[in-house]
């Protein structure tokens, strides 16, 4: 039997158009949006309420729940088909919103089926909702709106995020490993020195004989982890917290961006997955007939990279004052010689936006084969590594006893 909770909600009246607030007892939150959809209202928020505070939904920074890109890309293919099928926007916006599985996704849908209904476009009422609709989609969706072809609009964002959520995943499945092995190995190290090098330091001071330095560093990082155990966990959660509120400011990213194309072993990798979103994006959005100054300047945000946006941006002014679009590109140190040559191409034979697809083909590519030598290559690194860490503290810890043993050996 289900347990009927209270709930507070609050919604649009869907003929005078005013806010209405209140409670009402359900058995869930989809029992509350079919119970003030009954009334004629237009549900915006609904949450449970909690005398006792211990259902309240706890909130860390950092840790925020977020709509994922392959959410997104099932609800642009949905939605695309059921425009294709002829329903009106209202009941399309209906239908999604009861059906997604994403929470945040489905009370942004809920809010936006809202400012339809008082008679807003639909691509204002993405917009309206920026950290939901990323700003690729509500650009696709405001030209689909404008030309008549929104079906076909959000088909091209459907297939761009599926291509983006594969990519993810591809990325993840070949840093997961490593991430957890290189957790673990740390988690012992600091179970050693907390744990075990104190037994071994009752048996030094029994020797009597001084210790050799690398055991002596050991033990004094050992008599220390009272208080460096606690400062490591509090700078830890601290510079989390700070680096989830700070990350997307343009300070940071004007100095980490950068970081990020440089990295020895990760740094390539990062670039081919900028140029490989940048292309598929400007492809994208040239098919759909948006001109080519507006194009640049939503994809450059899309490719994640502060430093890709600044270079996109000079791209976009060269464009502006009628100049060419692969010179600024050749010149541009993010973007590799053979994106400029073939984007030359494009413009001379008029098929760039085809010559731009086969861009991010090859180099999606890249990256799927990148991020398999790069599995290959970081377990055996990982294993030598914690290798010489463990296998460093236990000769260290056994060291005076080996040291004993010569001396008594040479008496």
């Amino acid at each position: 039997m289900a347990i009927v909770q209270e709930y507070s909600y609050r919604a649009t009246d869907a003929t005078s158009g005013g806010v209405v607030k209140g409670t009402l007892e359900a058995a869930s939150e989809t029992a509350v949006v079919n119970k003030l959809r009954a009334q004629g209202l237009i549900p915006l928020d609904v949450q449970l309420l909690s005398k006792t505070g211990l259902n309240q939904e706890i909130t860390i920074p950092g840790f925020e729940k977020r709509v994922k890109i392959s959410s997104l890309a099932v609800f642009s293919k949905q939605m695309a088909g059921l425009v294709t099928a002829g329903l009106p926007l209202l009941r399309v916006l209906t239908i999604l919103s009861e059906q997604t599985e994403d929470k945040v996704l489905q009370t942004a849908l809920v809010a936006v089926q809202a400012e339809v209904a008082r008679g807003a476009a639909l691509s204002v009422a993405l917009e309206s909702h920026p950290d939901v609709f990323p700003p690729l989609m509500i650009s696709m969706v405001r030209v689909g709106e404008m030309g008549g072809f929104l079906a076909d609009a959000l088909q091209s964002v459907a297939r761009t995020y599926a291509d983006e959520a594969e990519l993810q995943n591809k990325i993840k499945s070949a840093t997961t490993y490593p991430l957890v092995v290189l957790s673990i190995a740390i988690l012992g190290v600091i179970a050693m020195v907390t744990f075990v090098v104190p037994v071994f330091k009752s048996i030094f001071e029994g020797m009597g004989s001084e210790l050799p330095l690398p055991t002596q560093i050991i033990v004094s990082i050992s008599n220390n982890m009272i208080w460096i155990l606690p400062v490591m966990i509090v700078v830890a959660v601290v510079g989390w917290i700070w680096w989830s509120r700070n990350k997307n400011t343009e300070a940071v990213r004007k100095r980490i961006d950068p970081l990020k194309l440089r990295m020895p072993v990760f740094g390539p990798l990062n670039t081919k997955i900028a140029v490989a979103r940048f292309a598929r994006s400007l492809s994208m959005m040239l098919n759909a007939g948006v001109p080519l100054i507006q194009a640049l300047a939503i994809v450059g945000e899309a490719s994640n990279n502060y430093k890709i946006e600044q270079a996109v941006l000079t791209v976009q002014e060269s464009v502006r004052q009628g100049r060419s679009f692969s010179v600024p590109l050749a010149k541009a140190e993010v973007f590799p010689s053979m994106v400029a040559q073939m984007v030359s191409v494009g413009e001379e034979s008029g098929t760039l936006p085809e010559m731009l697809s086969s861009i991010a083909d090859f180099y999606e590519n890249e990256v799927e084969t990148a991020t398999e030598q790069l599995t290959a290559s970081i377990e055996p690194i990982l294993i030598v590594g914690i290798g010489i860490i463990i296998g460093g503290m236990v000769i260290s810890l056994y060291l005076p006893i080996f040291t004993i043993y010569g001396e008594l050996g040479a008496a």
